[in-house]
C-alpha cells in the first residue's frame, strides 16, 4: 500500500519518498512493524485468549507426562497474533500489484483459517480432536493445488513446470502437467511438517525464522536478474516483492518469540503453525528452491519423517523405533529438559540455514 502511493507521488522526484521503491529499505520496514505489533499486541491477545478459553489448550493423554502438569492451562491459537502482524505488515509495505504476494498470502490465510477451526474445534469438545484428517488434508491440498496452477501461470515461459535443483545450475527436471501436484504437496506437506514441529516452547518459532530471513535473501536474489544471473540461479520476476512477506514474517515469528520462549506463555497452535509451514513451501515454490526448502528446514523433514517412520514400523512389527513421535518427544523421554531440547535444535536449524545459503553460490 504505501509503495503504491508513495510511487504515484514520488514519481520524477529525487526524495526520501524514493527509499519506498528498495526492496530492501521496504523489507527493513516490513519486519520492524510486524515486530512492533506483535509486541504491542501480544498481551492484549494473550489476556483475550485466556478469557475466552479459561482452561486453556487440551494436552495430549499419550504425550509427556509433565506436559500435563506445566503446560494446562496456557492458551493456544496464538498464531492470530502472528497472522496479524505477518498480514498487516505485508499488505503495508510489499506491491499489492504482485501476484506472487496474493497467491502466498491465500495459501497463509487458507491454512490459518483450516488450523483454526482445528484449534476451535479441540477447544469446545475439551479434546485432542479437532478437524478430521480427511477433512483437514482436502481442504490443505485443495488450497495448495490452487495456489500452486496459480503461481504457475506467472512463471517464465522456460521455468514453467520445471523442478530446479541445488548445486547443479543448468539443469531442469519437466514435470509438465504434474507440477501443480508437486507444488500441492510441498505446500501441504510443509505445513503439516510445521505442525508436527510444534509442540514445546519456542521449537518451531526460531526454525520457522531462519527459514523466512533465509528466503527472503532467496527471493530478494531470484527476483533480480543481475543477481540471478551473478549466482547463476534461476530468474523469476516479480518474486523480489516476497522478500517483503518473509520479512514481515521474520519480525512477526520475533515477536510472537517475546511470548512463546520457554516457558511460554501462549502456544501458537494448528492456526500458527499450519499458516507458517504452508507459507514457507508457497514461498519455495514461487522461487523455485522447493529442494533448497527441504534443506533450510530440515528439520521440519526429520520431525515429521520420525513420525512417518514410527507409525510405519509400529503398525508392522508393533513395537516403535522411537521411545516417542515426533523426534523431540523421543529426547524428551530420554531425559533431556525441554530448554536444552529446544536450544540444539535452534542450532541445528541455523546450521541448516547457513547450508542452504551455500547451495546459492554453489549451484
Amino acid at each position: 500500500m504505501l509503495y503504491l502511493l508513495v510511487a504515484h507521488h514520488a514519481h520524477g522526484h529525487t526524495t526520501f519518498l524514493n527509499l519506498f521503491r528498495y526492496l530492501t529499505f521496504r523489507a527493513g520496514g516490513a519486519c520492524l512493524t510486524a515486530l512492533a505489533i506483535a509486541l504491542l499486541l501480544g498481551n492484549p491477545v494473550i489476556r483475550e485468549l485466556k478469557r475466552i478459553q479459561r482452561e486453556g489448550q487440551p494436552i495430549r493423554a499419550l504425550g509427556p507426562e509433565r506436559h500435563i502438569l506445566e503446560k494446562a492451562g496456557t492458551p493456544t491459537m496464538g498464531g492470530i497474533l502472528i497472522l496479524i502482524a505477518l498480514f498487516v505488515s505485508t499488505l503495508l509495505w510489499a506491491d499489492l500489484q504482485n501476484g506472487f504476494v496474493w497467491a502466498v498470502l491465500f495459501v497463509t490465510a487458507s491454512f490459518g483459517a483450516i488450523g483454526f477451526a482445528d484449534d476451535y474445534l479441540k477447544l469446545s469438545r475439551r479434546n485432542t480432536d479437532g478437524v478430521s484428517k480427511k477433512t483437514r488434508l482436502t481442504c490443505e491440498f485443495a488450497t495448495s493445488l490452487i495456489a500452486g496452477w496459480w503461481m504457475q501461470q506467472m512463471m517464465p515461459p522456460e521455468l514453467t513446470n520445471q523442478l530446479a535443483f541445488p548445486f547443479v545450475k543448468d539443469f531442469l527436471l519437466p514435470l509438465g502437467i504434474a507440477f501443480p501436484i508437486f507444488a500441492m504437496v510441498t505446500i501441504a506437506g510443509f505445513g503439516n511438517a510445521v505442525n508436527f514441529t510444534d509442540g514445546l516452547d519456542g521449537l518451531a518459532t526460531v526454525p520457522v525464522v531462519i527459514a523466512a530471513l533465509v528466503f527472503a535473501l532467496i527471493a530478494y536474489l531470484v527476483g533480480n536478474h543481475v543477481f540471478a544471473d551473478y549466482l547463476q540461479l534461476h530468474a523469476v520476476p516479480g518474486t523480489g516483492e516476497l522478500a517483503i512477506f518473509c520479512a514481515a514474517l521474520v519480525g512477526a515469528g520475533l515477536g510472537f518469540l517475546w511470548f512463546n520462549a520457554p516457558p511460554a506463555s501462549v502456544f501458537m497452535g494448528d492456526t500458527g503453525s499450519l499458516s507458517l509451514g504452508g507459507a514457507l513451501g508457497a514461498v519455495a515454490v514461487a522461487t523455485k528452491h522447493e529442494l533448497v526448502l527441504c534443506i533450510v528446514g530440515g528439520l521440519f523433514v526429520v520431525e515429521t519423517l520420525s513420525v512417518v517412520i514410527q507409525v510405519f514400523w509400529y503398525k508392522r512389527t508393533k513395537r516403535r523405533v522411537f521411545l516417542m513421535a515426533p523426534l523431540h518427544h523421543h529426547f524428551e523421554k530420554k531425559g533431556w529438559q525441554e530448554p536444552k531440547i529446544v536450544v540444539r535444535f535452534w542450532i541445528v536449524s541455523v546450521v541448516l540455514g547457513l547450508f542452504g545459503l551455500a547451495t546459492l553460490k554453489l549451484r
